[in-house]
């Protein structure tokens, strides 16, 4: 009987999921010691987030930000998988699908990101549009071409949450809509991007402004309507027309992961160990939005893209570590400063003693996010294409 390989099972596509898998592939495993990684995502598609609202603008296509899993791992050893984790048996150890075969495991990491929770108020679930996939990011698109075909005079956004997604989102349709925009943020909070730079939050607040986009803030929403929402501030309720309501607020941890036997905060989120390990599980790796994550220091670590880059960082080389008998290292999180798309070729940019807003912000961070893309075939394609398409439209015109 041949013993199969070590096999090292990561549940989650997004930046932790994809970049650890990677990552992993590229160490110098002896032949005797080479695991077999597999990848595992409920979608065919790695999504660059950070990218996803140029989608809303047509500033970038859905190949640019979303390739599919596939291409991106063609010249590795990494297997992919696109199915429903149905349920985790740990004692088993195994993975159980919606679909298919159960998947037996020596490593796994959870990297299966949130979701945005949409239940609690009426008419949310049914009638608000979150923002996390391509899915999304198609539905708002089509809603909007409706929209902008109709005759009526202007097209009212309803933008629930002023955190950096609530922001990005109504610079964007603010821009796309121009005049006919009636642009509004809602926000619980006493000001807009409360976790921001103060460079940030009014270079926020200048685009906003410019853009006639309305704040409101230390308000809750009550009930949304296919064609409503109502506000309450101050005990007052007001019901105001809204063609669209985006829902930008909160994330919680996906329901099979919630199923799981670890320790965790508040937020239902899994505590680790600063090796990024689940507490009492040396086999178990947890990172992003889903995990509970203290580095070295005792820093809280954000769950952001740029952690989440990190934290596979970490995650790949601890993996190695533990099957090649070499001593783990304690995650040590560093804060490179944050980006916002504030409009079409409009930015901002803060972090490592620089800050820098409009166009020459906007490029930056263009550059960074391409130099972030997974394998050097997709920078250069993309890449390649940024520089192209300028002369393209020029010669369309």
């Amino acid at each position: 009987m041949i013993e199969r390989p070590t096999r090292i099972c990561i549940l989650g596509g997004g930046f932790g999921g994809l970049y650890t898998a990677l990552n992993l592939s590229r160490f110098p495993w002896e032949t005797t010691e080479k695991p077999e990684i597999v990848l595992v995502d409920r979608n065919d598609r790695f999504v660059f987030a950070p990218l996803l609202y140029e989608l809303v603008t047509d500033e970038l296509q859905t190949w640019e930000i979303a390739p599919p899993f596939v291409e991106l791992l063609a010249d590795t050893d990494i297997q992919f998988r696109q199915a429903v984790v149905r349920s985790i048996d740990l004692d088993t150890p195994q993975i159980c699908f919606e679909d298919g075969d159960p998947l037996s495991f020596d490593r796994l990491v959870l990297a299966m990101g949130g979701e945005t929770p949409l239940n609690g108020i009426p008419g949310v679930a049914e009638h608000a549009i979150p923002f996390r996939t391509v899915e999304d990011a198609y539905r708002l698109r089509e809603r909007l071409r409706y929209l902008e075909t109709r005759e009526t005079d202007k097209i009212r956004a309803a933008i629930v949450g002023g955190g950096y997604s609530g922001v990005e989102l109504a610079c964007k349709l603010a821009d796309r809509l121009g005049n006919r925009g009636r642009i509004r943020i809602i926000d619980r909070n006493d000001t807009i991007l409360r976790n921001s730079t103060e460079f940030n939050r009014e270079a926020a607040k200048r685009a906003l402004s410019d853009r006639g986009v309305w704040i409101d803030l230390e308000t809750e929403v009550t009930d949304v309507t296919a064609e409503t929402i109502a506000l309450s501030d101050r005990g007052q309720v007001d019901v105001l027309p809204a063609d669209i309501v985006l829902w930008t607020v909160g994330t919680k941890v996906v329901k099979v992961v919630e199923n799981l036997p670890f320790d965790r905060n508040e937020r239902g989120q899994i505590l680790t160990t600063p090796t990024l390990q689940v507490q009492d599980r040396a086999d178990i790796f947890a990172l992003g939005d889903l995990a509970a994550i203290h580095d070295a220091s005792g820093q809280i670590v954000p769950t952001t893209a740029q952690a989440a880059f990190q934290e596979a960082d970490y995650t790949a080389w601890n993996l190695w570590a533990s099957l090649t008998h070499r001593p783990l290292l304690p995650f040590r999180y560093s804060s490179l400063g944050e980006m916002m798309t504030l409009g079409t070729d409009n930015a901002t940019l803060s972090g490592l003693g620089l800050t820098l807003d409009g166009p020459l912000a906007h490029i930056a961070r263009r550059l960074i996010y391409l130099y972030r893309l997974p394998t050097f075939d997709r920078q250069l394609k993309v890449g390649l294409n940024w520089i192209v398409e300028p002369f393209r439209a020029m010669m369309e015109r």
